[in-house]
């Protein structure tokens, strides 16, 4: 691929991204979304080959990006305690732009939904490893539950059951749960 081409499709890719979140992607066809983004269908099917697949790939890109974002944020927090607010906090930044309509796209379309649900997965396993290395040499936290805990909550965040239970967006809760594991982290370790 050209760098032309790559920056084209990098351009392409940010504005689908764009799209997608503001609007969800269901009810898009392929010659709308190429009238927003003012480029051709071809220009679309050099990103991926299908409607399926383009969804597929801009939401892998989403969270590809995202997990970018949230890494760099943990990277610049050198305390072990203060990790886990700023990997939930940066999880819910993040996740902020999306739209009702894109979270519930996701949620009907299932292999965006896979994409979503691997990567809350990963993200579950990742708080339990910030709680492991937060708990200290006492031992006072025991990470293996506040991460099976993080992963129910983060799965009913996934899923859409967080917000149809409590009307928050994906957002909201994730930074609840960072209050959540917070709290019961300094209460386990304070002296």
């Amino acid at each position: 691929m050209a760098p032309t081409d790559r920056s084209r499709r990098v351009e392409v890719l940010d504005g689908l991204v764009a799209m997608f979140l503001a609007d969800g992607f269901l009810d898009l066809g392929l010659d709308e979304i190429a009238a927003r983004l003012r480029c051709s269908k071809s220009t679309l099917y050099a990103v991926a080959p299908s409607k399926e697949q383009l969804i597929t790939t801009v939401t892998r890109e989403f969270f590809r990006r995202s997990t970018e974002q949230v890494e760099q944020r943990l990277a610049a927090e050198p305390e072990p305690r203060h990790r886990i607010r700023a990997y939930l906090d940066a999880i819910a930044e993040a996740l902020a732009p999306a739209s009702p309509a894109f979270y519930a796209d996701v949620n009907d379309f299932v292999p965006a939904r896979e994409v979503y649900r691997r990567n809350t997965a990963i993200a579950a396993r990742r708080v339990q490893e910030l709680v492991t290395d937060a708990k200290g040499p006492t031992g006072a936290v025991d990470a293996t539950f506040v991460g099976a805990v993080a992963a129910a909550v983060m799965s009913t965040i996934q899923s859409g059951e967080m917000e149809a239970s409590t009307s928050l967006d994906d957002a909201a809760a994730y930074r609840l749960l960072a209050d959540l594991i917070d709290a019961s982290v300094a209460r386990a370790t304070a002296p």
